[in-house]
Formats: structure tokens, C-alpha cells, sequence
């Protein structure tokens, strides 16, 4: 009975006459109650999973995406087809939050996109205890696995909070998992085996293509290819801001209609240029991988890389948005090695320091228990990228070192948009009261109050969650605005933390991830220099056998595999060693460790080199961007040893 509700919402909803592959199977399981994972390619209908069971179930559905614009698009198709859908993020209003979790709370909205680190929010899962969830939706769920190829340590939380809320019915959704990751899936999960429904990656549509080119040589070689090609919109994905730039500025040149996207440009211009794809106005997009998440066009007619990507995965989900109605189009490679700097640069630039790891371990040693850490600050004070902190205090969540308490806000700011006075004169009785407290140990500024939970707790004798409760409550009468400020994340260290010890532990964990990501850069190139058919190789790191060749790439087309150009080995000059010296002497504090100076001089940002230091800004600040990484460390050492 289900599955003819299923089928009669497929036609009368979304207009689909039946199912596409896969898609039955993930819902009908669904539907018995049970977790299922989805990996399917890009384009092969993983949300309709989500989307046709949510009309079905009682509850709301709960969507975990990683990107405003990936949610915004989803939420726009499904409410022009009457579905009630929305999404929560920081583009909201105070009133349109509320009204939306008033919604959710009493059963008029059936999805609700949310993003992985709103789930740590504590006002969110405040509110969500008055709603019922049936269905977690989690896409992009490679991100779970730690050796996947975009791990986020946010996402390794949502099995936890999947049940703390209770919902049992999950749906993990990706495009590029390999049976490694699919397999960190299933038990984050509890998916069985049999509930794993994988499609083949096998595109018959795409003809992949691999062209050699040296550095100098992949820019005219690119014009020449849009030339010859029949038109269509065309995606160029190349690896820095500044590439992006000049290869939109070379097509233009050059008389063809090219526009450069990247994540330095402001929001307005990149949702122009964004629009202006979409409606055909721009019919080429040079862009870095910040562009393409959330980009449902389906007449996309070429995929070109101008340089390698980081992993098979990432071109496998690139290449992935070309065709997806099913037209001929074309994905080229245009490959040249001496890319595989600055790919594995970016690698060996995110490993943070051993002085890093240990400093952070002493200061969270010298916290006791329980504590309380800014994600922040720890970032500021170590020197490592907020994602690398998260990172280490997953890590030690992992190992039983840390036990989470739950993330919290150190702090509100209060807004009275009626006035204090209006406010205080509707509370009676002992919630007037108990809220007359709360506010009377708060710190009054010009026009906003200001007032901790915790100091708040101890001065009136109430436990914070039910402070923080009755705040959401002002909040979502609209007595108050509600302003969170400080975000801290709570701990329980169950025993000494053994310094020595989880020093060398994670040290070894970052190497070891260093060493994953590098590895991940040198299978792009095996696969554009293996013979072969390029179709077969690809579909076959992800566990897919394709039994034959494809028939339609470059090699099955009579092209033949051969070598990837590099230029000569780039070693260091005597005036590259001069300034390595001279940095290095200046004995700048943020730049003490060889592994500080060696990201600063190679253009990698960090913590210590982004501050009111003034070190981002050097003229030498990137000086070296186009050496390896490990060349600059030797002399870097090698400095330090002298």
C-alpha cells in the first residue's frame, strides 16, 4: 500500500511516470523503517529518495547539506511543486526562524534543510524537541568516513544526534564513495548490507577524454577546444583564485564569452555570474571547485579541467554535472603534472605542527574537567585552521580521552523590539518571575542585553537548559530578538590526559592523512596517463565492475594513452635559499617552526599569518608558491639546525 501511495505522489507531485534505477529500492526501505545509503552518480536522482517518502511519513524530514546554495535550490524546486519545504540558515530573518520552527513544531512543514554544524546548535535541538522527526536525510555523506576524501568532523556528530532525537529512519546519500567509505557509512549507521543500493557510475552519455599538454600549452589548447565545440554551456575548473582569473581573461580575449568564479569574489557577484550561467547570458564559467554545489543545470555540454584535480572523487562529482539530461557531452583533462605542487602544497600546508598539537593538549590538560574550549581560539592561539581543530577534538572524542557535552554559547544579546518595560508587563506568575531573574542578571548596554547562562545559573539557582529554554521561549513569542555570541564546546575529560602520548598519536594521524591526501593526488595522474579504456579505470575505483570497455572515451576512440608533461624538477635557487635565510633570521614568532615559514613563503594561509600581523601582506608571502613544499621545509630545517 505504501509503495502505490509512493507511485501515485511520483506522478501527481514530482510528474514522473516511474522510477529511475535505484530509487524504489531506497524508498520502499524507507518506508518499512529501516536506514538505507543511496550512492548514486552525480545526477542520478538521489533526492527524490528524500523527498517522495517525506509526503509520506507523519513526521518531518530533517535534510543535513553542506551549502547554502545546494539547500536554496532544493527548497525552490519543491515549493514550486507545492511542497512545504524550507530551509534554516544564516541568510534568515529572526521571524522568518521562528515561523519556521512554529511549522515544523505543529506539522505544516514536511523538509527542513538544515547544514551539519547546525545540528551542535543548542537553541536548534532546543526547538526541535517539540517536533517529531521520521526521516534524517544526510547528503553528501562521504564526509562521515575520516579517509574519505572531504572529511568533516561535524559529520561524524550526526549519528549521535540521530539518536539523541530518535529517529531510526536514515538515508545517507553521496555520490563518490569507494567501498571503503561506503563500508564507515553503513556502520556510523547501522546499515545492513543489503540496504546499500548503489547504481552504476557508468555515464554512456560522457565521453571522457585525457590531453597531455604541458603548462604553457593548456590555455591555447583550451581555446581551440571551444572553438571546434558545438557550443553549450561549458564549466572550466582550474585550481587557484588567481588561474580562474586569467583564463576567463585569455577566453575573453580571445572572443569567447567567459566569466571568472571563486570564493574571493563577494556573494552579490557570485550569485550574478551564478544567474547569468543558469540563464544562458554566460555561457562559460571558469571557476574554482567553489563552483558547482547546488548547480542543477542540465544542459551542461562540456566539463573541462585546466588543472588536476585533488582526488578522483572530486572529478568524478565535477564531470558529473555535465549532461544530466542525458545528452552527448564532453569531460577533457587537460593534464600536466606540474600541477601536482601545489595540489599536494595544499596537503602538507593543513598538517599542523607537532609544537601545535602538543601546545593545544596542554592547555586542554590544564583545564580540568569539565571544560569548556573556543574552537577559536584554540585555532588562534596553535596556529591551525578551525577545521584542523575540530579535527583534533574529534579525535580524542574517538579515543575516549574527550567526552562531548555539547557545544553552547557562552553568551546572548537581547533586543527588546517592543521595549523592556512592554515585555516585563506580560509576564506573570512563577514564569514572570523566573524570567524576571534571568533578565535582572543580565548587563544592560545601549540597546541590548547582554548575559551568560552559566553566571546567569549560579546567581538565581536554576540549571542552564532550562535559562536557555525560556530564552527561545522569549524569542519565539517575539518579545525578544535573540543573539548567540561565543560558541564554546563542552567536554567531560574522564581522565589525565596523557600528553606525551596523544602528541604522538595524532602527529601520526596527520601524517598518515597527509599521506591518504597526497596519494589521492598521484591516482588523478596514474589515471591520465594509464592505457586503457578511461571509463572502465574510473568507474573501478569505486568498486564498479564495468565488465567491458565503455566504447566511447578517448582511448576506445583510437586516442593513445601517453606520459603527463612535467617541466624539469623545481628545485631551489641560491636566491630562493637567500630568502628562506632571511625570513627565517627576522625571527618572527608566528613563523618559529620550519613547517610556519615553510607554509608562509609557499602562499598557504593559516591562523598566525592572517592576523593584524601584517605577515599576509609581505611581498614574500607566497613567494614561493610554485616550489614543493617539502624543498622549501628541507632548508627551512636545515636553517634552524645550523
Amino acid at each position: 500500500m505504501d509503495m502505490e501511495r509512493a507511485a501515485e505522489h511520483l506522478r501527481r507531485v514530482f510528474g514522473f511516470d516511474g522510477f529511475r534505477p535505484g530509487q524504489e529500492e531506497v524508498v520502499r526501505t524507507l518506508l518499512e523503517g529501516r536506514p538505507a545509503l543511496a550512492v548514486f552518480p552525480t545526477g542520478g536522482g538521489k533526492s527524490l529518495c528524500y523527498q517522495l517518502p517525506a509526503l509520506l511519513l507523519q513526521g518531518l524530514t530533517l535534510v543535513v547539506s553542506p551549502l547554502i546554495a545546494l539547500m536554496k535550490d532544493q527548497v525552490d524546486q519543491l515549493q514550486a511543486l507545492g511542497v512545504a519545504a524550507a530551509r534554516l540558515d544564516s541568510t534568515l530573518t529572526a521571524e522568518e526562524a521562528r515561523d519556521i520552527y512554529d511549522r515544523a513544531a505543529d506539522g505544516r512543514l514536511k523538509l527542513l534543510y538544515v547544514a551539519p554544524e547546525r545540528l551542535g546548535n543548542e537553541g536548534f535541538r532546543a526547538r526541535l524537541r517539540r517536533t517529531r522527526v521520521d526521516l534524517l536525510a544526510i547528503d553528501e555523506a562521504h564526509c562521515i568516513s575520516e579517509w574519505g576524501h572531504n572529511f568533516r568532523p561535524d559529520y561524524l556528530k550526526i549519528a549521535a544526534f540521530a539518536e539523541e532525537v530518535g529517529v531510526r529512519r536514515v538515508l545517507c546519500l553521496t555520490a563518490t564513495a569507494t567501498p571503503s567509505v561506503s563500508e564507515d557509512i553503513r556502520a556510523a549507521f547501522d546499515i545492513a548490507e543489503a540496504d546499500h543500493v548503489q547504481t552504476g557510475f557508468h555515464r554512456p552519455n560522457l565521453t571522457l577524454r585525457v590531453l597531455p599538454c604541458t603548462a604553457d600549452a593548456r590555455v591555447p589548447t583550451l581555446i581551440d577546444r571551444l572553438r571546434d565545440q558545438s557550443g553549450g554551456a561549458t564549466v572550466v575548473y582550474v585550481t587557484l583564485q588567481k588561474t580562474a582569473e586569467r583564463v576567463a581573461e585569455a577566453l575573453n580575449a580571445a572572443g569567447l564569452h567567459a566569466a571568472a568564479y571563486h570564493a574571493g569574489l563577494n556573494n552579490e557577484v557570485r550569485a550574478r555570474i551564478q544567474d547569468d550561467f543558469m540563464d544562458g547570458r554566460v555561457p562559460i564559467v571558469v571557476a574554482t571547485i567553489a563552483f558547482g554545489m547546488g548547480i542543477d543545470k542540465a544542459d551542461i555540454r562540456a566539463v573541462y579541467h585546466v588543472n588536476l584535480p585533488k582526488s578522483l572523487e572530486g572529478y568524478s562529482q565535477e564531470i558529473g554535472r555535465a549532461g544530466r539530461d542525458g545528452a552527448p557531452s564532453r569531460c577533457e583533462l587537460l593534464a600536466c603534472a606540474d600541477d601536482q605542487a601545489v595540489l599536494d602544497n595544499f596537503s602538507y600546508g593543513d598538517t599542523p605542527t607537532d609544537a601545535s598539537i602538543r601546545g593545544l593538549l596542554d592547555q586542554l590538560a590544564a583545564g580540568g574537567t569539565p571544560l569548556s574550549v573556543s574552537q577559536y581560539h584554540l585555532s588562534r592561539d596553535h596556529d591551525m585552521r578551525p577545521l584542523v581543530v575540530a579535527t583534533v577534538l574529534t579525535y580524542l572524542e574517538l579515543s575516549g580521552d574527550l567526552v562531548a557535552t555539547g557545544p553552547f554559547y557562552a553568551g546572548y544579546k537581547l533586543g527588546f523590539p517592543q521595549g523592556r518595560p512592554a515585555v516585563e508587563a506580560r509576564l506573570d506568575g512563577e514564569r514572570g518571575a523566573f524570567i524576571r531573574a534571568i533578565l535582572g542578571a543580565g548587563s544592560m548596554g545601549r540597546s541590548l542585553l547582554s548575559l551568560e547562562p552559566d553566571v546567569v545559573a549560579e546567581q538565581i539557582g536554576q540549571p542552564r537548559e532550562r535559562i536557555v529554554t525560556a530564552l527561545t521561549w522569549l524569542e519565539q513569542q517575539g518579545l525578544v530578538t535573540l543573539k548567540a555570541a561565543s560558541l564554546r564546546h563542552g567536554f567531560h575529560v574522564p581522565r589525565p590526559l596523557e600528553v606525551d602520548r596523544l602528541t604522538a598519536e595524532l602527529v601520526a594521524r596527520f601524517q598518515q592523512r597527509e599521506q591518504a591526501d597526497i596519494a589521492r593526488t598521484a591516482s588523478v595522474l596514474a589515471f591520465a596517463e594509464a592505457p586503457g579504456c578511461l571509463t572502465r579505470r574510473l568507474v573501478g575505483y569505486f568498486g564498479e565492475e564495468l565488465g567491458q570497455d565503455c566504447g566511447h572515451c578517448g582511448h576506445c576512440l583510437g586516442e593513445p594513452a601517453a606520459p603527463v608533461p612535467r617541466s624539469a624538477p623545481a628545485s631551489l635557487t641560491e636566491s630562493d635559499r637567500d630568502l628562506v635565510e632571511e625570513v627565517a633570521a627576522e625571527g618572527h614568532p608566528a613563523l618559529a617552526h620550519p613547517r610556519q615559514l615553510t607554509r608562509f613563503l609557499c602562499g598557504l594561509r593559516s591562523p598566525a599569518t592572517s592576523g593584524r600581523n601584517g605577515l599576509q601582506r609581505d611581498r614574500r608571502f607566497g613567494a614561493l608558491e610554485d616550489l614543493p613544499f617539502l624543498a622549501v621545509l628541507d632548508v627551512a630545517e636545515a636553517h634552524r639546525s645550523a
